[in-house]
C-alpha cells in the first residue's frame, strides 16, 4: 500500500494528512510545538494516537524513540555515513533491528529486515517536488510504524544537515 506523504509541511507544531492511494486520509502527524525536544503523533483518522516520535534527549548520538501507547517501540540511530548513502538502524524492543539506507534527503530510500524489503520510500512517482510516497512492500509489516520510521530518518538526516 502506497501513502502520499506532503514533504513541505514537516514544521514542529504544523499538522499534516497521509493519504492512502485513493486519496483518503490515512494517517494524521501532529507536530507538538513548544516543547523542550522533537515530538510528532501520528494519528488515525479516527484521531487516535498510533505512534509517538520523540527526539532523545541526552544521547551521544543523535537517536529519536518511537512509542507506542507510552511505551518505547523502536529506537532510531544513525549506523554509519557514507558519501552517497545515509544508513540508519531501527532497533525495536524485542532485540529486531531494521536497516534503512538510501539518499534521505532526496526521499529515496529503503526499510528492510534481514535484507528483506519492507517499505520502499521514493519520490519517483510524483512530478511534484514536496511529494514522496511511502510503499509498504509487505501486507504484514506495520504500515504506522513503517511511516514514523521514514519521518524520523527524514527528521534526523535534516537536522544533521543543519548543523
Amino acid at each position: 500500500m502506497k501513502y502520499l506523504v506532503r514533504d513541505k509541511i514537516f514544521a514542529i507544531g504544523d499538522d499534516y494528512w497521509i493519504e492512502d492511494e485513493q486519496g483518503r486520509h490515512a494517517f494524521l502527524v501532529d507536530g507538538k510545538a513548544l516543547r523542550l525536544r522533537d515530538t510528532l503523533e501520528l494519528k488515525g483518522p479516527d484521531g487516535r494516537v498510533l505512534v509517538t516520535l520523540r527526539q532523545k534527549m541526552f544521547s551521544l548520538r543523535d537517536a529519536m524513540t518511537i512509542e507506542r501507547d507510552d511505551q518505547p517501540l523502536a529506537t532510531v540511530r544513525r549506523k554509519r555515513l557514507s558519501l552517497l548513502r545515509n544508513h540508519y538502524r531501527v532497533t525495536l524492543v524485542d532485540g529486531t533491528e531494521l536497516d534503512v539506507s538510501g539518499r534521505i534527503l532526496d526521499r529515496e530510500f529503503t526499510v528492510e529486515y534481514e535484507g528483506e524489503l519492507l517499505a520502499h520510500i521514493s519520490r519517483q512517482w510524483f512530478h511534484v517536488r514536496e511529494t514522496y510516497a511511502v510503499n509498504v512492500v509487505r501486507e504484514d509489516a506495520d504500515a504506522a510504524l513503517q511511516i514514523a520510521v521514514a519521518v524520523c530518518v527524514i527528521r534526523m538526516a535534516e537536522r544533521e544537515r543543519e548543523d
